[in-house]
């Protein structure tokens, strides 16, 4: 378990640190990072723009893989962990997920960055752009299954690496999509992603950390 708790502190150190750097960056309105992302999204329009099927596919990517979808997945997971007793892990699910959801909407607020702003948008949504919640929740929401479900397929190696495919792809993806549609800049869903991905790692430290500590008060 202690060497649980180690991997969990350190990818969380280690996932905290770039989603800094990228926030400062973002912040201080470096010019070279402005630069990149203003290329990067004309690209991308300028795809979106000639190929409206895809623009179909990845509103509908958007859309299946909401914010909203992951806290059902959640909520799902959670009553099915309360039923099998693990009422423990059903709790770290439940605030994992909150805290995540609770701290993207105060990094929007605290950086307060426009969304881009194109002259012929294909998409549009509203809020801030800093950083991206649709990436951010998936993070987050892949990570937290993937931590759950992986246990149940240590003799299942197909079905192991489905499920690792499915957390690194879907979230991927995601982030693909919101700057496809040009509602985000790509600075905003590599931040969402680091934040998601750190804030599970620092969940997951927590809670190992309770579990060592259970013993001893008992």
């Amino acid at each position: 378990m202690g060497v649980r708790l180690t991997v969990a502190a350190a990818g969380a150190a280690a996932l905290v640190m770039p989603a800094a750097v990228v926030g400062v960056l973002v912040v201080g309105n470096v010019s070279w990072l402005n630069r990149l992302d203003a290329r990067v999204t004309d690209a991308m329009h300028g795809f979106a723009l000639d190929h409206p099927g895809w623009v179909w596919f990845m509103k509908a990517w958007s859309l299946a893989f909401d914010p909203n979808s992951w806290r059902i997945a959640a909520l799902v997971l959670v009553i099915w962990l309360a039923r099998r007793g693990a009422k423990s892990l059903a709790w770290w699910v439940a605030i994992t997920m909150a805290v995540g959801g609770v701290l993207g909407a105060v990094l929007k607020l605290m950086v307060s960055r426009h969304r881009p702003d194109l002259l012929d948008p294909v998409a549009r949504a509203a809020g801030y752009s800093f950083p991206s919640g649709h990436a951010l929740n998936n993070a987050l929401g892949a990570a937290v299954l993937l931590l759950l479900l992986l246990p149940l397929t240590r003799d299942k190696p197909r079905w192991r690496a489905a499920l690792w495919a499915a957390a690194i792809g879907i979230p991927l993806m995601t982030g693909v999509s919101r700057v496809v549609l040009g509602v985000h800049w790509t600075s905003d869903v590599v931040a969402g992603l680091l934040v998601g991905l750190a804030t599970t790692a620092a969940m997951a430290a927590g809670h190992q950390s309770r579990r060592m500590k259970e013993p001893l008060s008992g």
